[in-house]
């Protein structure tokens, strides 16, 4: 460590930190100071330089710098709200502000949004009548949907898709604030091959990119008494929307999210988790088989849609390595339309599931082809984190008031090792923890990896013949589904000094610990289920109802 100052007050800096991380670094530790040096293109580990002109200082000796560029150095003495400083970032936030919707009452990001943060603490305000933009149509690719008229060009949504993510779907069009966010083949993201993982929304600092919202629909099949409404939650969504209404980081909500749920007026509330269980089941049985048979090695996971779809874009030659399960959510509608309505009574064309995950890609996921049996969509709606934190709102539900409650059984029915599915590594580990159990399997090659960069990294070690492995598990975005685009968002500050996935993910490691259950096969639903309908994991019934197939772009 070493020590600077900055607006007069002494701060232990890391050594190699620029100004910007040491400001932040120590604001969070020491929570002594409140040192702000504003920054809006700069986002930790996806883009690390910030030319939108707000983000400088002044430092004794050497005049006005970048504060995302510059070390720090012993004995450097900084300014950040000198008279020069703050009449330059004025100045920028103007031009930024001209080509800014400014309409933030009806943006979805409005009281968290980095750029109203900005405007705050230069204290600058500009009515919405007064910018100077030319409206532009919305951009809908289906699933992701681009305001240009919001965009603020900091670029971090194309470093995202290309740096993280190692697609580079968008591309920035033209030259800094007159530049534009496009595809980068062709008119659609589809041709350009985004798979809908939506890290680009969640790298976003402003209302310039979300998902469709399909809130007003689910409201409306609600309201319907002819529709019997299911909801089911995915693992992850517990460690994180609690952030949605001012819980700290990793805070989990179960009990409020299953009160919210039927507060909202869905009919029944279930447990993602019990549907992760069932795709161990499922997933086990493939991979002991695949081993024993010397089929196709190695066998890699199928729950993330991210990563099925990178697969059929970029890979079709691995196409037959993936695992034939359906995704945890998917298997979890097969049911419900299948063995629940037979059980309950219920009229399966009355049926409406809607899932509420931490994933933008699990939109797309449930039109592919092949993800329904006997003409039966398996999932109806998929929402994500964000727009159900949304439905909570308008619906006047008061979160934090809610009693803790519990998800309906059977199929709320889960176990620790359906729990950690939403964190990276979770998956494979609780596929391990039953195929050893049942089936004795020891000794396999594993591996888990993360964000599709690595994962194609990873890929051309197994093709090169560097690396050999039985069993693959891949998540499209970086830290697993804690880190998806359906997320809740957190601003830039926050995640240069908080480890967001990691606190999240050490959530659900907690609920694994604390559980009476933490293997998928003691599971007592799913046992009931493979006795009373499916009558063992890889049986005929459960291939036709939770298995699927795969094709690739184009075919």
């Amino acid at each position: 460590m070493i020590t600077i100052t900055m607006n007069g007050n002494p701060v232990h800096a890391r050594e190699g930190a620029t100004v910007l991380e040491a400001s932040r670094e120590d604001k969070y530790a020491s929570k002594q100071y409140d040192i702000n040096v504003i920054s809006l293109n700069y986002l930790k580990g996806v883009q690390t330089q910030d030319d939108s002109g707000l983000c400088i200082v002044e430092i004794e000796g050497k005049g006005i710098v970048n504060a995302s560029t510059t070390i720090v150095e012993e004995g450097m003495v900084i300014k950040t709200n000198s008279p020069e400083v703050v009449e330059l970032q004025k100045a920028a936030l103007e031009k930024i502000l001209e080509k800014h919707d400014l309409d933030c009452r009806n943006c979805l990001r409005t009281a968290n949004c980095e750029l109203q943060t900005i405007q705050h603490t230069l204290r600058t305000t500009k009515a919405a009548k007064d910018a100077k933009r030319k409206v532009e149509p919305e951009a809908n690719y289906g699933i992701i949907i681009r305001d240009n008229n919001k965009c603020v060009r900091c670029g971090r949504c194309v470093a995202a898709c290309t740096n993280i993510q190692g697609i580079g779907a968008i591309k920035m069009d033209g030259e800094g604030l007159e530049g534009k966010v496009v595809p980068s083949q062709g008119t659609t993201l589809f041709e350009s091959g985004c798979v809908s993982c939506g890290q680009c929304i969640a790298s976003c600092p402003v209302g310039a990119l979300r998902e469709r919202d399909d809130v007003d629909d689910i409201f409306a099949a609600i309201a319907d008494p002819e529709k019997y409404v299911i909801v089911q939650v995915a693992p992850s969504v517990r460690a994180s929307i609690g952030e949605a209404f001012g819980y700290p980081v990793g805070s989990e909500t179960k009990g409020k999210l299953a009160a919210a749920c039927r507060a909202l007026g869905f009919d029944r509330a279930y447990d993602t988790i019990f549907g992760a269980d069932l795709t161990i089941m499922e997933e086990a049985k493939e991979l002991v088989d695949r081993v024993a048979s010397g089929a196709i090695m190695p066998m890699f996971t199928s729950c993330c849609p991210g990563w099925i779809s990178y697969c059929e874009n970029n890979h079709p030659e691995l196409l037959n390595n993936l695992s034939s399960c359906k995704s945890p959510h998917q298997m979890f509608g097969a049911m419900t339309k299948t063995y629940l309505a037979e059980k309950e009574g219920l009229k399966k064309d009355n049926i409406v599931v809607v899932s509420v995950m931490p994933c933008t890609a699990k939109k797309y996921e449930i039109i592919r082809p092949n993800q329904a049996a006997a003409g039966v969509s398996d999932v109806d709606y998929t929402i994500t984190n964000r727009e159900f934190a949304r439905m909570i709102e308008r619906a006047n539900v008061a979160f934090l008031a809610l009693d803790d409650e519990e998800f309906d059984e059977p199929l709320g029915i889960g176990t620790g090792a359906g729990t950690i599915f939403g964190a990276a590594g979770g998956v494979m580990e609780a596929a391990l923890r039953t195929a050893k159990d049942l089936y004795g399997a020891e000794n396999l090659r594993i591996a888990a990896v993360s964000g599709l960069a690595e994962a194609e990294r990873l890929l051309e070690k197994i093709k090169a013949g560097e690396e050999t492995y039985d069993f693959v598990e891949v998540m499209a975005c970086p830290g697993g589904c804690v880190n998806g685009g359906g997320q809740p968002q957190q601003s830039a500050e926050l995640q240069t000094v908080v480890d967001i996935r990691k606190k999240r993910a050490a959530s659900l490691y907690r609920l694994d610990e604390k559980s009476d259950v933490r293997k998928s096969y003691e599971n007592s639903a799913i046992k009931e289920l493979y006795r009373a309908y499916l009558g063992e994991p890889g049986s005929e019934k459960a291939h036709a109802y939770l298995h699927t197939t795969y094709q690739a772009k184009g075919e």
